[in-house]
């Protein structure tokens, strides 16, 4: 069996352009079901409907969260998909596998004024600081996941023309770069990163002070120390930004499918999450504009 997890990995891989972080959850899934069938002396390729159902609800009474429950069905519905695509099965045995409902829980955000207080910590007074402030206003600016922002390559800026490739996921997207984002980027490109940098051959975008790519830890770190600099009492995320980033902007009269696209939501409902704030916010205005509120 992990022969073939292995080959759908690279599958998906090559196929559907997955982040590396989203094929580590798949092969991880994947060996824990692999684990369980072998406890069981079940064979995968003779794997019965009831028998997912039963390492389900196994998760589920361990007390994982209905999401992660979930994603493990998901995990094993698309390595069924490939093997009957293969031609190794005949019939997916998911195929009538409803996933558990996820309740949508509405996403933290932080209000502007949080934002500017957040991006305004770093210092432009050495290395470290000009290339934190780069990166703060750069992910406020594009909105883009921390796990695409530490895949940047410097090539995928286009700073005459102001925005940036991310091609990460299904299809490329080119993300619009703010003004206060592009400033901080020529300081960080010019007076930082190019000392900081090692190794002539290195392309990435961001990178740590012994001159490689930042890690995905390394970006949460900064964002959780310039929020205590901040005295900021709300959690903050690289993710959380990312959600002020889509509430801001349709706040501010961004229409819905744009914001879909920038964000790279292949659902447009994934972005619908964001109306709640946009109606809070047409309320306030109402309330302080209409004569007879």
């Amino acid at each position: 069996m992990e022969k073939y997890i292995n080959n759908f990995l690279k599958f998906i891989k090559d196929e559907k352009k997955l982040s590396e972080n989203t094929l580590q959850s798949y092969k991880r899934d994947l060996l824990q079901f692999e684990e369980y069938l072998n406890e069981n002396n079940l064979n995968y390729l003779k794997v019965t409907e009831d028998n997912i159902t039963n390492y389900l609800k196994g998760i589920e009474g361990q007390g994982k969260k209905v999401s992660t429950v979930s994603r493990n069905l998901a995990s094993i519905r698309a390595f069924y998909q490939y093997l009957v695509r293969i031609k190794k099965i005949k019939k997916d045995p998911t195929q009538r596998l409803h996933s558990p409902k996820i309740e949508k829980r509405i996403p933290s955000i932080l209000t502007s004024a949080e934002v500017e207080l957040l991006l305004n910590q770093p210092k432009n007074v050495d290395l470290k600081g000009i290339r934190d402030k780069a990166m703060l206003e750069f992910a406020y600016a594009t909105g883009m996941r921390v796990s695409e922002i530490i895949e940047l390559n410097i090539d995928d800026l286009n700073l005459k023309e102001g925005y940036v490739t991310c091609a990460s996921g299904r299809r490329k997207r080119n993300i619009p770069l703010g003004s206060l984002s592009m400033k901080a980027l020529v300081d960080y490109l010019e007076n930082s990163r190019s000392i900081l940098v090692k190794d002539e051959k290195e392309k990435a975008l961001f990178i740590n002070i012994n001159g490689r790519r930042l890690t995905r830890q390394g970006f949460w770190k900064i964002v959780k120390y310039y929020k205590e600099q901040a005295n900021i009492s709300k959690d903050i995320t690289p993710h959380i930004l990312r959600h002020s980033f889509a509430t801001h902007l349709l706040q501010n009269g961004a229409d819905l499918k744009s914001i879909q696209n920038m964000l790279g939501h292949s659902d447009i409902s994934s972005t619908q999450i964001y109306m709640q704030f946009q109606d809070k916010a047409l309320k306030t205005e109402y309330a302080k504009a209409h004569p007879r509120a």
